[in-house]
């Protein structure tokens, strides 16, 4: 592997056999693909881009004042030094906010989930901050639309399994780094995501790595402004590997990128909390036997990983 394929959106209505045959296949591969063409509204993205960096510029002690305790970081500001990867002794070198899932009054889920916090010093900030997340949320459910074709399954398989997920965006900030080669710890430590899939639009700055088959990492250099999709570990269980979750890393990048800040806005989409991830019949086969017997539901495989990395108690200490 020498980089992710790049699809075009424009096919999943001109030829959607094709472009899910080709989804599919690299998230077979490779577990990741980049897509072009989604159109996704380069002024929505800048937008959200300006009210995130302007968050992440205010005193830190105003930003400690959206740090919810308790919460596992669910809504609201996560400070420097807390989140680390799996079994990593060294945490990421990275501070980031939760925009999650706002639930219309009355809605029989409304209590699943805490309310987002917003900052008052920004006005614009959830409105542009909201609107990403839908968008994103929209192209993640046709894709897995997509998906369901190349797995054979009913194309509207997930849509009831994903109306009310527990879905995040994710505002990162990586602070500049004084000492990229003497620094302990990565700007993100390897790891697979956790959800179904993950929505990234590109920044078109070095860092982020691909962990290849062969065991060698691969530097991901896509366009600004693509999405850059990969398979998460309960979409990995689901299909009982069929599709892959793909170790994947943020690096300490080289002068002159080591001396700026990077942002970056992943989008995790989730499943139902009450969705029972059980290996799908059609992805088990005699040369694929069943590698899950026991199904878990969506919420509590999210708690256990939530603990791993530190932002539920129960697991390695973390910073202060």
């Amino acid at each position: 592997m020498t980089t992710i394929p790049v699809l075009d959106f424009r096919r999943y209505r001109s030829d959607f056999d094709g472009f899910a045959r080709d989804l599919g296949s690299a998230w077979h591969e490779i577990g990741f693909v980049a897509i072009r063409d989604h159109g996704v509204s380069p002024t929505l993205i800048d937008g959200a881009y300006q009210q995130v960096k302007a968050f992440f510029d205010l005193p830190l002690e105003t930003r400690l004042q959206y740090e919810l305790k308790g919460m596992g970081g669910a809504r609201g500001y996560t400070r420097f030094g807390v989140e680390h990867a799996k079994d990593s002794g060294d945490v990421d070198l990275k501070e980031f906010w939760h925009v999650g899932r706002e639930l219309p009054e009355g809605s029989p889920y409304a209590d699943l989930y805490p309310a987002n916090v917003w900052p008052k010093e920004l006005p614009a900030f959830k409105p542009r901050l909201l609107g990403l997340f839908h968008t994103l949320e929209r192209v993640g459910n046709a894709l897995l639309r997509a998906i369901a074709r190349y797995l054979g399954v009913a194309d509207g398989y997930f849509e009831d399994k994903v109306d009310h997920g527990d879905s995040i965006l994710r505002p990162i900030h990586y602070p500049p780094i004084a000492d990229p080669d003497g620094a302990r710890g990565v700007r993100s430590g390897q790891h697979e995501d956790i959800n179904l899939i993950t929505l990234l639009v590109a920044s078109g700055e070095p860092g982020l790595e691909v962990l290849s088959r062969e065991g060698a990492w691969v530097p991901v250099v896509i366009d600004k402004g693509t999405i850059v999709v990969n398979v998460g570990d309960m979409l990995q269980r689901l299909t009982n590997h069929v599709l892959r979750s793909t170790t994947h890393r943020v690096v300490n990048p080289p002068a002159p990128y080591s001396a700026q800040p990077r942002y970056s806005m992943p989008f995790f989409h989730h499943p139902n909390p009450e969705f029972v991830i059980e290996t799908l019949p059609c992805c088990v086969t005699a040369d694929n036997p069943n590698r899950y017997p026991e199904a878990i539901t969506a919420g509590e495989y999210l708690r256990q990983r939530l603990i791993e990395i530190g932002l539920l108690p129960g697991g390695r200490p973390t910073a202060a």
